[in-house]
């Protein structure tokens, strides 16, 4: 379900959350799956459980998944609400820079540098 890439220089956490908000994204993951319970995965990855910890926190704030107290963490139906708002933010970021005379490849570095800058809540 989620690798990580001990050469990657990107945070563990960071590689837990990003896999399964894509696998979220993608419909791989449906509303109301339930993710293995934190120490679960934390066993599996070979990591700190405040590490998964903490990545199940930022995907919760993100709104992509809910935590019900002993029950788990499910995936949650607003995911599907954030990727609308993701789309939407996605389409009016296109209309915004049509007539600048960049390429598609440009714009997509744009967007990739402010991912990668963008603040951690």
């Amino acid at each position: 379900m989620i690798e990580l890439d001990s050469a990657s220089p990107v945070p563990p956490y960071e590689q837990v959350k990003s896999q399964f908000a894509r696998q979220i994204a993608d419909r791989q993951l449906a509303v109301g799956t339930r993710l293995p319970t934190v120490r679960q995965l934390a066993g599996e990855l070979g990591l700190a459980v405040n590490t998964v910890a903490r990545a199940y926190r930022e995907l919760e704030e993100a709104g992509l998944v809910q935590t019900r107290g002993r029950a788990g963490t499910f995936v949650s139906a607003a995911g599907e609400h954030s990727l609308q708002r993701a789309q939407q933010a996605a389409h009016q970021f296109a209309a915004a820079t049509a007539d600048l005379g960049l390429s598609s490849d440009d714009l997509l570095q744009i967007v990739r540098a402010a991912l990668d800058h963008r603040p951690t809540p």
